[in-house]
């Protein structure tokens, strides 16, 4: 008999025909994600369970499973998941790291230039008719914004995304490029020249700050009141990590009062958002739907990664994507493991 898995959205037919190879696979169909209370009745008849970031898998839901044995995410992010607990359990948690690094970079990127050249609010500006209503084709003042050539760019967090969004500011758009992590990224340093900063030196330095820090207890509300009145008046924010990494009621007080000129979000405190929050009442504001990793060929190979995970874990390997590495020495890989 097959173990059974429980997948929490739709994924692509092709890798879901892959996993039900070795898994007698149930998928959630609907649009939204399964409420907490569905999901609580259907760990308790699962082996393992494809996971979601807007899945809440707490200590809880992990301890109502007496079969559970893995939760393979299906994203790099796992703030959703008590992974403590779930190490205390002997479950093992995968994720799906490496796979969305050049959508997510490629994302940031849209969402500086679109702020730096003002492109949604030149956009409403021609659908909504205010060119028409002005009577004028070109203006030496019409929606001005900046060049990026020459200016400064603060990377927070030299993981794999931020050094690729550090490659491309340095050698796409001849930026100069400081970064700060919690751990110095010599290489990145040697191989595209990028300069570490202290966190206050770099908000205080950079023309555009752009987020790549995982969301943990120490990460939340990194950038709060005070961090943001030490940027340039000047100075764009972009966030492609988690929303809470921001204080979103500090930001719109900074976007509204001009301590900064804008910012560009993919995350946010509370998703969706909802239309009527002060964001949404802001022109030098880009907000888009957590759309990061929202390509293709990034879905579908996190998708692959997720499978992977599985299919390795049935195997009674170690899989190739584990978070919490010290569960292997509580339970051996697979369904006959102990």
């Amino acid at each position: 008999m097959k173990p059974k898995v429980f997948i929490t959205r739709e994924l692509f037919d092709d890798v879901i025909a892959r996993i039900s190879q070795y898994y007698e696979v149930e998928v959630w169909d609907r649009y939204h994600h399964p409420p907490y209370e569905v999901l609580l009745e259907k760990v308790k008849e699962v082996d393992a369970l494809v996971s979601l970031l807007t899945d809440k898998i707490d200590c809880n839901l992990l301890s109502s499973s007496p079969r559970l044995r893995i939760v393979a995410q299906y994203a790099v992010g796992f703030d959703n998941i008590d992974v403590g607990c779930a190490t205390r359990l002997g479950i093992y948690v995968t994720n799906t790291p490496g796979v969305l690094t050049e959508s997510t970079a490629e994302l940031t990127w849209a969402l500086i230039l679109a702020v730096a050249r003002r492109i949604v609010e030149s956009d409403i500006f021609v659908r909504w008719g205010e060119w028409a209503r002005s009577r004028t084709a070109w203006h030496p003042k019409m929606m001005l914004g900046v060049e990026l050539k020459g200016k400064v760019l603060g990377v927070i967090g030299m993981g794999r995304i931020g050094t690729r969004v550090a490659e491309i500011g340095a050698q796409g758009f001849g930026m100069k490029v400081i970064y700060y992590d919690v751990v110095r990224n010599l290489e990145a340093e040697r191989k595209l020249g990028v300069e570490f900063r202290e966190l206050t030196d770099l908000l205080r330095e950079a023309d555009i700050v752009t987020i790549h820090v995982p969301l943990t207890p120490q990460t939340k509300h990194l950038i709060n009141e005070e961090r943001l009145k030490l940027m340039k008046k000047t100075a764009i924010l972009v966030n492609t990590a988690r929303g809470a990494i921001v204080d979103t009621n500090a930001l719109v007080k900074a976007l509204r009062e001009g301590w900064i000129a804008g910012a560009g979000l993919d995350v946010f405190e509370e998703e969706p958002l909802n239309p009527n929050h002060p964001l949404t009442a802001l022109k030098n504001a880009v907000l888009v739907p957590h759309i990061g990793s929202a390509t293709y060929e990034a879905r579908h190979a996190m998708a692959e990664a997720v499978a992977e995970n599985l299919i390795a874990f049935y195997e009674g390997k170690i899989p190739p994507n584990l978070v919490n590495k010290e569960v292997i020495n509580m339970r051996r890989p697979g369904w006959s493991g102990v």
